[in-house]
């Protein structure tokens, strides 16, 4: 069998879920769907699918395969665009990483603007608060916070955001606002358990560590954000992660004068001799909407 239209048939399954609905945007009978899966399981030595008489899953295999297939076949449109004379046409699956509520709040927006501008481009985005390979993952462009490491990777800085102590105006009736970070000790802290979040708190040139006595753990931001609007405690999100409740007055910020030294927002993409015309457009497009931000 042709292993690039099963390929195709294979993504289509996994897109739907569903045998029957693949045939039918394929315009295939069901058992040629059924027999192109059983060509790429037997190809593979993997079980793609677990198959019931109500679902269709993939398998962790399948979905790595999945997100595989999906690469080589945008890879074979962009060449086959290419050598028709088409490469500067934006075409094919582009897919992006970001951190869960900057991907929510700012990536979205830019990558729903730039679709509505290329038709023919499909996007796929993935939101992962840790830092996920781009060539292992198929990952066309990664919007990344913090300290870059050394990389083959080009990067292109749109902005910063800072880590910022806030809590309720309710809470600072109460308990008074900290004045330098050793008053931390005194006040009742929040401290987020997220893959990517420091369990301690630093500030200043010196990035010296103040001492707490966190009284509440979470393994979510929203969950830290939420306490903390409450009027339980004092939390440490980055900026943009709670400007909207700073602007509405749910929030207050303190200690900015002991901030550390703002965190650097990049667009990142893979460098190669053939940058893709769908990822050269977006990086464009994404540079360009980001630095509009006030973050």
């Amino acid at each position: 069998m042709d292993r690039l239209q099963c390929m195709k048939v294979f993504v289509r399954v996994a897109e739907t879920a569903s045998f029957a609905e693949a045939s039918r945007q394929l315009h295939m009978s069901p058992p040629a769907v059924t027999r192109a899966i059983a060509f790429l399981e037997d190809a593979t030595g993997a079980r793609l699918f677990v198959r019931s008489t109500r679902s269709v899953n993939l398998t962790a295999a399948g979905q790595r395969y999945a997100d595989d297939c999906r690469r080589i076949l945008s890879e074979i449109d962009e060449a086959e665009a290419s050598a028709g004379g088409q490469h500067a046409t934006p075409s094919g699956m582009l897919t992006i990483t970001a951190p869960v509520q900057f991907g929510q709040l700012h990536l979205i927006p830019v990558l729903t603007a730039f679709l509505e501008m290329h038709p023919g481009v499909t996007g796929r985005i993935l939101l992962f608060d840790r830092i996920v390979s781009l060539v292992e993952e198929g990952i066309d462009v990664a919007i990344r916070i913090g300290r870059l490491q050394d990389s083959d990777q080009t990067a292109i800085r749109v902005g910063s955001v800072r880590r910022v102590v806030c809590g309720a105006p309710s809470y600072f009736e109460r308990h008074g606002e900290p004045q330098v970070p050793g008053d931390l000790a005194a006040h009742a802290t929040i401290v987020n358990t997220g893959s990517s979040a420091p369990l301690d708190w630093h500030f200043g040139p010196d990035n010296a560590a103040a001492t707490l006595h966190p009284r509440l753990y979470c393994n979510t931001l929203e969950a830290s954000i939420t306490a903390s609007m409450t009027g339980w405690g004092l939390s440490r999100p980055l900026s943009y992660q709670v400007s909207s409740h700073v602007a509405a007055g749910r929030l207050r910020l303190v200690l900015e004068a002991y901030e550390g030294e703002p965190l650097p927002i990049h667009v990142v993409h893979t460098e190669g001799r053939h940058v893709s015309a769908k990822t050269r457009a977006f990086v464009d497009f994404a540079v360009d909407s980001l630095r509009r931000l006030s973050l």
